[in-house]
């Protein structure tokens, strides 16, 4: 078979075991984001840091939804129907949970990030962006969320320099970056190792995570 007839044959690509990674808009974000940057730049005021995967900033305890308002129950509520949405049984049938949740804030500034991490013993793991610090207008302010490829380093070990031409192809046996974005919801498997590039802005980034188990 020559060249020309290989390129003119179809080619198939499944992703057979791709990540889910997924974006949701809040609705009446704006609001939201309002009361919620107003709760949590008090909070930050009169409690001390917690220290688990942060690199400098403030990270609140993990009651956010006791102390949060009315905004964060409605995100709690937009986050938990979300993770409805998502989830199936082996048969493909949906399958709500009463879910079990946490969640807790994060205030970034120039200079801060958090360190890779997973969330064990959740099924669903989420972030949603109070305040992006402009860097989803200007990506050169970093803050963007890392995650790894959960099959490890393997798949770059032998030739790190070929990677698969399809999507997702050049992260194989590395990462992804993904750029926040003021007012959304992203949802990934609690497995999914991740982290947070240092910020560089002046502004102050706030982030809100939230477990589902």
């Amino acid at each position: 078979m020559s060249s020309d007839e290989t390129a003119r044959t179809r080619v198939d690509v499944q992703p057979i075991f791709a990540t889910p990674v997924v974006f949701a808009p809040l609705p009446n974000a704006d609001a939201v984001n309002a009361a919620l940057r107003e709760a949590i730049l008090a909070r930050a005021e009169t409690h001390p840091s917690t220290a688990h995967s942060n690199l400098g900033g403030w990270q609140s305890s993990w009651d956010l939804p006791e102390w949060g308002g009315e905004e964060m129950r409605h995100l709690m509520t937009f986050v938990r129907q979300l993770a409805d949405r998502l989830t199936a049984d082996r048969s493909g049938k949906p399958a709500p949970q009463d879910w079990r949740t946490n969640a807790w804030a994060n205030v970034n500034r120039a200079g801060h990030g958090n360190e890779f991490h997973t969330h064990p013993g959740c099924v669903w793991s989420a972030v949603y962006y109070v305040d992006d610090g402009g860097a989803a207008a200007d990506p050169s302010l970093g803050g963007e969320f890392e995650i790894q490829d959960p099959r490890g380093v393997a798949p770059a070990m032998y030739r790190p320099d070929l990677v698969p031409a399809v999507q997702g192809g050049v992260s194989m046996g590395a990462s992804e970056t993904i750029q926040p974005a003021q007012g959304t919801v992203m949802m990934f498997p609690s497995w999914v190792s991740h982290a947070v590039r240092p910020y560089t802005g002046e502004g102050t980034r706030i982030s809100i995570a939230i477990n589902l188990s």
